[in-house]
């Protein structure tokens, strides 16, 4: 792999990540472009090491303060909006395994990705800041990102979208999906390493690895701060015609044989 490469797979994951069009599935399709579908478990983990580290740097105040505070109704909300994730991640995770590698199931998934945040755009504009978040808020987002285990069902788009179902403001509704997204990812990197301890790593180079998680890292910062700041006043509904186009753009491209 090239650090070109290793570049513009980072550039994808840092962006993915958080606008919600869908990480993986973006991933998916960059590596199958590049002929990189095997591209290794160690660069992967170090792309996604790389939004970790977004995550932290803009949200370090709120968890530093959970570091000090392990008790406080914010770490409880995360506990509670993970717990979904943890419980079908780990009960079907060899079925995840098989559908992310074929990549047989996400055009489909693109496309209701697009239904969910077309339908919570038209939800009336809610009012609960993240202080009114309440424990039945935090479970029922997280039961959102736990069936984003799905490829290219968006993390990120079905969080914000289950925020607005449930009353958040809209620029709530995406803070507190990016600060929720940080057990998820942690708890990816988990399970990547212990497979990465297997034995089973190809070899990337270390330039290209270095190159790949600072374009994580600095593109998934970018995109947190761009999208709390683009739903203040705007719409879900352009990022909606996006994954139903590619959705629909990949249906027929598998039909015909080419995909």
């Amino acid at each position: 792999m090239s650090k070109l490469e290793a570049l513009i797979l980072g550039m994808i994951q840092g962006l993915t990540e958080f606008l919600p069009i869908s990480s993986t599935g973006h991933l998916y399709i960059g590596r199958k472009a590049f002929g990189l579908e095997d591209a290794g478990l160690f660069l992967d983990t170090m792309l996604h090491l790389g939004t970790l580290l977004a995550v932290l740097v803009v949200y370090q105040k709120e968890l530093l303060h959970m570091i000090r505070h392990p008790f406080s109704r914010l770490s409880l909300i995360l506990i509670i909006g993970t717990i979904p994730a943890v419980i079908i991640g780990f009960s079907f995770e060899d079925y995840f395994d098989r559908i992310s590698t074929t990549g047989s199931t996400i055009g489909w998934e693109f496309l209701i990705t697009g239904l969910v945040m077309y339908i919570a755009d038209g939800v009336k504009d809610g009012y609960k800041k993240l202080e009114d978040l309440t424990y039945t808020d935090a479970f029922v987002i997280g039961s959102f990102q736990a069936a984003a285990i799905f490829p290219a069902l968006s993390r990120s788009g079905l969080t914000i979208a289950a925020g607005l179902f449930r009353k958040l403001d809209r620029q709530t509704a995406a803070y507190f999906s990016f600060l929720l997204s940080t057990p998820a990812i942690l708890g990816g990197l988990l399970i990547k390493g212990k497979d990465l301890f297997s034995g089973h790593v190809e070899a990337v180079s270390l330039p290209a690895l270095m190159v790949g998680t600072a374009a994580s890292a600095v593109f998934g910062y970018i995109a947190i701060v761009a999208m709390i700041n683009f739903l203040k006043n705007r719409s879900l509904k352009i990022f909606s015609y996006y994954v139903w186009g590619l959705g629909i753009l990949i249906l027929v491209l598998q039909w015909a044989g080419i995909f």
